[in-house]
């Protein structure tokens, strides 16, 4: 048998390596920053690109896509090479994918702050960024398979279907989230619309969390967990049991996210089926990892690497026993748009993501640099101070959750809600937020505790680059299935074939709730009161996006009695046929807006925009000063409102010609409605007095943003017209 000398490649696994770190850190301090800011609502007034809008997209993507994605390539690229015997297919493609993805985060870190997004959850970025992700993501999975077709190990460990799995589905979900139409370099719409948007969104959503954050870590499960033990995995049986029925499964539970809303029940009430039946396949996987350390608990005692999965399995165990639960209507009517969901996901984002990525860090850093780690007691401080950080961030905000849902619904015996006012919700769940703030800060000071800790390591060590390694030449690999040998078996020799039948399990979930929701119509009812926007509230709803209003409001008024009462009328799906995307959102920091047009003046918006505090006492909602300074840009109206069109809004080619005329108009009537305002009529008329005498360029009021901004503001939910006692069937929760 021919023996063959060949070298692992680690230079790719040490630059995924240091790329964690540095993003986790800039990840962690933007949410800390994130975290006071709820606290401190004014912290950074006046600076529209740390402004709390846009500064909670870029948080997310970068604790998920620079953070948790640099530590699965870092995974990857390192067991892959000895799972499969053989270096990668291409260090150009690993080059590329690595350097590719540090300007992916680049260009997310720099275009988020200034405002351009496309307001979808964890798919923010815009068109020429989300080409190229796919266009980098193809490399890696180009590389990927190109190792697997060169390996000299038959047959693939189960691992590595995992990694296959992650690599089709991702490229699967983000390509048709993605599809939008541009207007421009940085601007887009998306090729959805409402319901039908919210249900792409949300299919990508929720898998965007099961094939990034979950199934390469089960992955990295598999391959270090036995590594770090020096003990085989629990069992082989159940790996295959958990691999298929996880993938098929998790494909489904998108609409979980959605229920009580405008989606159709059939739709809503797969997703429930599917993520209950979750459980089963998730906490498989959380057996086989925990039960592989059977009897090497002493090694868990003194080992701060197993200390670390451990907990990242339990805490994964944890969040996919919950999520189904959530998914239950029921609990879902208790705690969506609440802070209990920002409980659920930090509790799988710190434990599972978060300490799986410390503890392979901890593991290959010593190995990548051939000396032993710095110090096993600043691992243990850093196991402890982030496994209470995890717990004082969780607890208080299920308290939060809790009271929130229940301040929410509870009614007078007359018949009124006992909390009318939306703020004696957010002032009564303040001190949940100090703790929070507590706990994020405990958890990031034992990052910067791992970050000193491996900077000595390397230090002390000598980089290992090229390591060698040696293994049998693999002979050619026949198609046929041996005498007795099982189908998985023969399966885990045939690459195309497990990841074509991968593909097709993970492909059938969305074709059977996607394509009826884009093609049958009698899914979206349609209002014939409902009309496009104008173009001044076109531009209005472009701003609403750009700074980040959909992540503390939300646009869906649920069929309750409470919301009804608090907001007005519950949604309909054809309220949405023109909202290119949809604006639901996922979180009420503040109150619903659904139906706010006409609620308040355009002074008060104004006024609203400019000082928060001056109409909301008691408000944690930043000030945004400068959309009542700056002049707005309405350039692209026609070039909008033409991709409008191109997506089915119904605009004619006079609506277009018209369009400047048209704002022009509406914006002249929302600046005398402002004048009807005393206090603001003196203080503008001050303000052009000033510019007049100090020779300053002075914007009138109709030509800047917040003008626009009120057009979309005002128009909310006018279209329903409902007559004060027509009575409407409930559900009760």
């Amino acid at each position: 048998m021919e023996i063959q000398q060949f070298h692992y490649d680690n230079k790719i696994v040490q630059k995924f390596l240091y790329a964690t770190l540095l993003w986790g850190v800039v990840g962690m301090l933007v949410g800390l920053l994130l975290a006071f800011m709820f606290l401190f609502p004014n912290l950074t007034d006046g600076i529209s690109w740390l402004s709390f809008g846009r500064l909670r997209p870029l948080h997310t993507n970068a604790v998920i896509f620079a953070f948790v994605g640099n530590a699965l390539f870092a995974g990857i690229y390192y067991s892959t090479q000895r799972l499969l015997k053989a270096r990668m297919f291409s260090d150009w493609l690993s080059n590329f994918n690595f350097w590719g993805w540090q300007a992916i985060i680049v260009a997310a870190a720099i275009s988020l702050p200034l405002g351009y997004s496309t307001s979808k959850e964890y798919a923010e970025l815009e068109w020429p960024i989300d080409i190229a992700i796919a266009v980098v993501w193809v490399a890696f999975g180009w590389n990927f398979v190109g190792t697997m077709l060169k390996r000299r190990q038959r047959h693939l460990y189960v691992a590595i279907w995992f990694y296959l799995a992650t690599i089709v589905t991702v490229a699967v979900l983000h390509i048709f989230n993605s599809l939008e139409l541009p207007v421009s370099a940085m601007k887009s719409y998306s090729v959805y619309a409402g319901v039908q948007d919210a249900l792409v969104q949300w299919w990508y959503g929720h898998n965007a969390v099961a094939f990034f954050l979950t199934t390469p870590f089960l992955g990295l499960m598999y391959y270090f967990i036995p590594k770090a033990a020096n003990r085989p995995i629990y069992s082989y049986r159940l790996s295959i049991v958990h691999f298929w029925s996880l993938i098929f499964i998790y494909i489904w539970a998108g609409p979980h996210h959605l229920l009580y809303s405008s989606l159709p029940d059939w739709a809503q009430n797969l997703g429930v089926t599917f993520s209950v039946m979750l459980i089963a396949p998730s906490w498989g996987g959380m057996i086989n990892g925990l039960l592989t350390l059977r009897g090497a608990w002493d090694k868990v005692r003194t080992s701060p690497v197993l200390k670390f999965m451990v907990v990242a399995i339990t805490g994964y165990g944890m969040a996919t026993f919950e999520g189904p639960m959530l998914s239950l209507k029921n609990i879902n009517a208790i705690a969506h748009f609440s802070d209990w969901i920002i409980a659920h996901v930090h509790v799988g984002a710190l434990s599972w993501n978060g300490f799986l990525t410390f503890g392979m860090i901890y593991w290959l850093v010593p190995r990548m640099f051939n000396t032993r780690l710095h110090s096993i007691g600043m691992a243990n401080f850093h196991f402890w101070i982030g496994t209470l950080g995890i717990v004082l961030y969780a607890l208080p905000m299920y308290v939060a959750g809790f009271t929130q849902a229940l301040m929410w619904k509870e009614f007078n015996p007359d018949g009124t809600l006992v909390y009318g006012n939306f703020l004696e919700t957010v002032n009564e769940i303040l001190p949940m937020y100090w703790m929070r703030a507590i706990g994020g800060t405990m958890y990031l000071i034992g990052m910067f505790v791992m970050l000193y800790n491996v900077i000595a390591t390397i230090r002390s060590g000598s980089k290992v680059t090229d390591e060698l390694a040696e293994a049998p030449a693999l002979s050619r690999i026949s198609g046929r299935r041996k005498a007795g040998e099982k189908y998985h078996t023969w399966l885990e020799r045939k690459p195309i074939q497990m990841t074509l039948l991968a593909t097709i399990a993970i492909l059938i979930g969305g074709v059977v709730q996607i394509i009826p929701t884009l093609l049958v119509k009698s899914n979206i009812p349609t209002i014939t009161s409902v009309k496009p926007y104008t173009p001044l509230e076109l531009e209005g709803r472009d701003l609403y996006i750009r700074e980040g209003c959909v992540g503390c409001h939300s646009q869906m008024v649920r069929p309750f009695r409470s919301e009804v009462e608090r907001y007005g009328e519950y949604a309909k799906a054809g309220e949405f046929v023109y909202d290119h995307p949809f604006l639901w959102g996922s979180k009420r920091t503040g109150p619903d807006l659904l139906r706010v047009g006409g609620k308040y003046s355009d002074s008060w918006h104004l006024n609203h925009m400019y000082d928060p505090q001056s109409t909301s006492s008691g408000s944690i909602m930043p000030a945004y000063q400068w959309l009542v300074r700056n002049a707005h840009d309405r350039s692209d109206i026609q070039a909008k409102m033409k991709a409008m069109v191109t997506l089915g809004v119904p605009y004619t080619e006079e609506d277009i010609a018209a369009a400047e005329a048209s704002m022009e108009a509406q914006a002249a009537q929302i600046e005398e409605n402002l004048y009807t305002d005393p206090e603001f009529a003196r203080s503008y008329e001050e303000e052009k007095a000033y510019a007049r005498e100090n020779g300053l360029e002075f914007v009138e009021m109709r030509d800047r943003e917040i003008v626009a901004l009120i057009a979309y503001l005002q128009r909310l939910g006018t279209d329903i017209k409902i007559e004060q006692n027509t009575e409407v069937a409930l559900e009760k929760p």
